[in-house]
């Protein structure tokens, strides 16, 4: 197992002083090869390399899948759907989200697993990212339920693992309430 530190810098203007101010945002992210993974995560990596194959992607011809291990031991699975009218097409990481909320309305997600097929066919060698509307989406996810859900990035040369989703929007939009 290998562990890497990724680092964001945010630069914020301090109003009373006018200064700049670095504000440094670090995550954490383990690094397992697929051999390290238990079951659970062996299942769920399964489960999004399936959910790729159930994806509709004719113009981009990328295929994602994402798998939600919920807290009472569910897997719900979700695939990109694209649409000519882009952008009426919807991510795999949304796609299972919204299903997983609306099926499971009181259930947390404890894990989401995202795995990726590039326009050759295969499982891409590196872990693929969430855009920012699937990050802001599975922010929005733990503050519902109060709790973090912890990210795997499915890549043929190995996983990564954060946290939290949080983790991956260091400057998150948030209601006010």
């Amino acid at each position: 197992m290998q562990t890497k530190l990724v680092s964001y810098v945010k630069r914020k203007n301090v109003q009373s002083a006018n200064k700049m101010k670095d504000i440094i945002k670090s995550v954490h992210i383990i690094l397992k090869e697929e051999k390290e993974l238990n079951e659970e995560e062996l299942q769920l990596v399964k489960a999004a390399k399936e959910a790729t194959f159930r994806s509709y992607a004719p113009y981009s011809h990328f295929q994602v899948g994402a798998a939600a291990l919920l807290n009472n031991g569910e897997i719900i699975t979700g695939s990109n759907q694209e649409n000519c009218a882009y952008p009426s097409g919807l991510c795999a990481e949304r796609t299972t989200l919204f299903y997983a909320n609306s099926r499971y309305p009181d259930v947390p997600v404890k894990r989401l697993c995202i795995a990726a097929r590039g326009t050759s066919g295969e499982f891409t060698q590196a872990p693929i990212s969430p855009c920012g509307a699937c990050r802001q989406v599975m922010t929005e996810t733990e503050h519902r339920f109060g709790v973090p859900m912890q990210i795997m990035l499915y890549g043929t040369e190995g996983i990564y693992f954060i946290e939290s989703a949080r983790d991956l929007l260091p400057v998150v939009f948030e209601a006010i309430e």
